[in-house]
């Protein structure tokens, strides 16, 4: 069955929802040169729409989500983010695209991530970049917990890891201006509620409305975004705060204490 379209993750490439879709699929295609050969664990991997793109590797996807996983021809384990069901030492990396600033505790996320990777293992974690994602101030997004520039991505790794390096995902001159559009969109909407009264509506409700909105603009046929595909994102270590996605290669995982 197909999944249904949400904010909460990326489904489809139709319409409006293709710059995002490539921008994901960007994502893994830019990042697989830091992970080693061997065993990988896809976290929070959602419809899996990219994991081939780390073949040879194989790869085990997880998501907390059973109908996101449906179909996927790999490995799959429904399961929590921060409770991985793998005993320590299983992987010898691990890729998270957009999918920890999903949980109010991504810490434990990156723990459970250093637990079952081998001790020479890598783990490789693309989020959205809270300085030009939405608001740096506000988390619009509400399936989102936390949203992070690069140098508190990088602080959150060290928890675990005794090596991180940041890169940064940059789009090209046609992606950033459908972000811009995206952004004044957001301003029109949000000068509507000037008291941030949004603030007391229950998040599931903010989720629905959410994905109407969504639903609604995106839907329809949409050149400009389709002409958008994995060609017009690149990976950068330099003018971080102005990256689409923050990246951290982390390195030397740490085992939680006993």
């Amino acid at each position: 069955m197909k999944p249904s379209v949400t904010g909460e993750r990326v489904v489809t490439d139709e319409g409006g929802f293709n710059p995002t879709w490539q921008r994901h699929v960007a994502a893994y295609s830019l990042t697989a040169r830091f992970l080693p050969p061997g065993r990988i664990v896809d976290v929070g991997c959602g419809v899996g729409h990219s994991y081939r793109l780390l073949e040879p590797r194989a790869t085990v996807g997880v998501d907390v989500d059973p109908g996101a996983l449906e179909g996927q021809a790999r490995e799959t384990v429904v399961a929590d983010m921060r409770e991985l069901p793998f005993p320590d030492d299983s992987f010898a990396g691990a890729l998270s695209v957009h999918s920890i600033e999903h949980v109010p505790d991504p810490e434990r996320a990156l723990a459970e991530i250093a637990r079952v990777l081998e001790p020479g293992g890598t783990a490789v974690l693309v989020t959205p970049n809270r300085l030009t994602f939405a608001r740096p101030d506000e988390i619009i997004d509400p399936y989102h917990h936390v949203e992070l520039d690069s140098g508190q991505l990088a602080e959150l790794c060290r928890g675990s890891f005794g090596s991180v390096d940041s890169a940064g995902l940059f789009g090209s001159e046609r992606y950033r201006a459908l972000v811009a559009a995206e952004h004044a969109k957001l301003d029109r909407l949000l000068r509507v509620d000037p008291l941030k009264l949004r603030r007391l509506v229950p998040r599931r409700a903010r989720q629905w409305l959410y994905d109407t909105r969504l639903s609604r603009e995106r839907a329809g046929a949409d050149p400009e975004a389709a002409a958008i595909g994995p060609e017009d994102f690149t990976l950068a270590s330099e003018a971080l705060e102005s990256a689409l996605d923050v990246v951290a290669v982390c390195r030397e995982p740490r085992r939680p204490p006993s």
